[in-house]
């Protein structure tokens, strides 16, 4: 049954039609999702996706993608951490309605994506930087993070540069907006019909 929907999110055909309807999906999802929001979760889920939005700037603040291998900020301590961050920032929101089942399915869903879209990338990684990738893929962990690295002299790097390159500005500045209008919204909404 694993191996089933592993297949599924592996199928070229079925990433590619996800690929190209992800924002009309993304969009439907706010909607369904906007409906149910509760006003008192949101401060709690802001937290959460601004944690995750954090550990996404200081990843895109440390990897210069294709060239070299990054082995510093937040990637001493774990292989993806954007992946990581990107958990949290999604999971901000996913918690807004308050509702455990939609937690939970967000999370199996998001495992199976991230298990295999990481499968994918670590395989071309290693064709592309070689013995010192594989190297670093033994000593540090896929997705869990070394928390007894944390005072690696490595770990507290950042670089604007690299930041600036990686979009990291417009990723943060992305990420306030989603929350401003997620505000704005459940003040309106609610002041509207007195809820």
């Amino acid at each position: 049954m694993l191996q089933v929907v592993h297949n599924l999110f592996n199928h070229p055909g079925l990433r590619k039609l996800f690929l190209r309807l992800r924002y009309p999906i993304l969009i439907i999802l706010v909607i369904l999702l906007a409906s149910i929001m509760k006003p008192q979760m949101l401060l709690t889920g802001f937290l959460i996706s601004m944690f995750g939005e954090f550990i996404q700037v200081w990843s895109f603040a440390s990897l210069v993608k294709n060239e070299e291998l990054t082995a510093r900020g937040p990637y001493v301590m774990v292989r993806n951490p954007m992946y990581l961050g990107r958990f949290f920032l999604v999971l901000g929101v996913i918690i807004l309605p308050g509702n455990i089942y939609i937690v939970v399915i967000y999370t199996l869903f998001y495992y199976f994506y991230m298990v295999n879209r990481v499968k994918r990338e670590e395989s071309r990684l290693a064709k592309l930087l070689g013995q010192p990738y594989q190297d670093y893929c033994q000593r540090t962990n896929p997705f869990w993070p070394t928390f007894s690295r944390l005072f690696n002299k490595e770990v507290w790097f950042w670089s604007w540069r690299v930041c600036f390159m990686n979009n990291g500005h417009w990723n943060f500045l992305s990420a306030i907006i989603v929350w401003a209008t997620i505000y704005v919204y459940l003040n309106n909404f609610f002041s509207l019909f007195g809820s």
